[in-house]
């Protein structure tokens, strides 16, 4: 039988979470999609006002209208389970967490920054889960500590993303290439941290493993090591349904294994991405500074970066990189053609179906 993934209240049939992936990747497309799967999905808040006509001279009405017709989209094409990724540099962090508690999303899932004062943000009668991504044991404890000291509560479930992930990474670049640094090298180390705290508190914090995970196989082993449930992202790119370009899909499918890099983000993250033109162009210092438009990122330096990170992003979700890039997840060149999300998933429960029976028959 295939476990199920529960966090708190909520059980989603199989333990699986869409990654939230922004800008315009994964929106009420994708996410429904997922959900009607009996998995998580996920709908990334990350400057997701970007096809509005007033994003430049109305930043923040533009983000918030957008995130509330995505939720409603997504609820009206599913009666699963939704999330929203916000990430915690959003200088519209708060805006974005009480407009999905508003609009009655299921999950918040929080990265980029530790979502210290999270739980504040919340009315009383909220009752969306706040799951926070994490990249180390030390992290998890500390949100503990913190939310327990100051709001009397613990996360419902934390993401430990590891540094094969796409996208923005919670790691140097030395870390990224450190054997110590690796998904299972990291995922017991966080399991232990919060079983105490799990204890004392008497409720149960699950913990949803990300970066790499490609197959049921992989599903299996973090489960056995364990986790609760995992996380994918680069996997569902790669889908009908995705809100991506087909361009950008396109990106992806042709990818090979070198075309993968590590860049200086302007938000001050390394990220792994694949190769562009644009890219290069960066490389080589052709690009020349500019005038923030958005202010979108709290950490990010305007004054030193080369390009806007928003701009970048968005033109990629539309297909156009030859003037922005894709950021992808290290086994994005294994994804050879697009289908469906129910085929994509019923593959990934058929694998881990069978590597649950090895599993067992080496045990007998």
């Amino acid at each position: 039988m295939l476990p199920s993934l529960k966090i708190g209240d909520l059980v989603a049939r199989i333990p699986l979470v869409q990654g939230g992936m922004g800008v315009g990747i994964s929106l009420s497309g994708l996410a429904s999609a997922v959900a009607n799967e009996g998995g998580i999905g996920v709908i990334s808040a990350a400057i997701i006002g970007f096809a509005e006509s007033d994003l430049m001279t109305n930043y923040r009405e533009a983000n918030i209208r957008a995130l509330r017709r995505e939720i409603r989209k997504a609820r009206e094409l599913t009666k699963g389970i939704l999330g929203v990724n916000i990430m915690v540099a959003l200088t519209n962090f708060s805006d974005m967490v009480r407009t999905s508690v508003e609009e009655g999303i299921d999950v918040i899932f929080c990265g980029a920054g530790l979502p210290l004062e999270l739980p504040g943000l919340l009315g009383d009668k909220a009752k969306s889960k706040l799951v926070p991504i994490v990249s180390s044991a030390r992290a998890a404890k500390v949100l503990c500590k913190r939310w327990l000291a100051r709001f009397q509560r613990l996360p419902d479930a934390f993401v430990l993303e590891g540094p094969l992930a796409g996208g923005h990474l919670g790691y140097s670049r030395d870390q990224v290439a450190d054997e110590n640094f690796s998904l299972p090298r990291l995922l017991p180390e966080v399991v232990e941290a919060v079983r105490p705290f799990e204890r004392d508190a008497g409720v149960e914090v699950p913990i949803i493993a990300a970066g790499g995970i490609y197959s049921g196989q992989d599903m299996w082993d973090m489960i056995n090591l364990g986790a609760a449930g995992v996380q994918m992202g680069t996997r569902f790119v790669t889908t009908h349904e995705c809100d991506a370009d087909i361009r950008f899909k396109e990106a992806y499918l042709s990818s090979k294994e070198d075309d993968l890099m590590i860049i200086d983000s302007p938000v001050g993250l390394p990220g792994r991405s694949l190769r562009s033109p644009f890219l290069e162009e960066v490389a080589a210092g052709r690009k020349k500074p500019f005038k923030c438009p958005y202010h979108c990122i709290s950490t990010c330096k305007q004054k030193e970066s080369p390009y806007c990170i928003a701009f970048a992003l968005i033109n990629a979700a539309r297909g156009r990189l030859e003037n922005g890039f894709a950021f992808a997840g290290q086994n994005v060149f294994r994804s050879r053609a697009l289908e469906s999300v129910g085929n994509l998933v019923r593959g990934l429960m058929d694998e881990l179906q069978q590597a649950q029976v090895r599993a067992r028959s080496c045990l007998a």
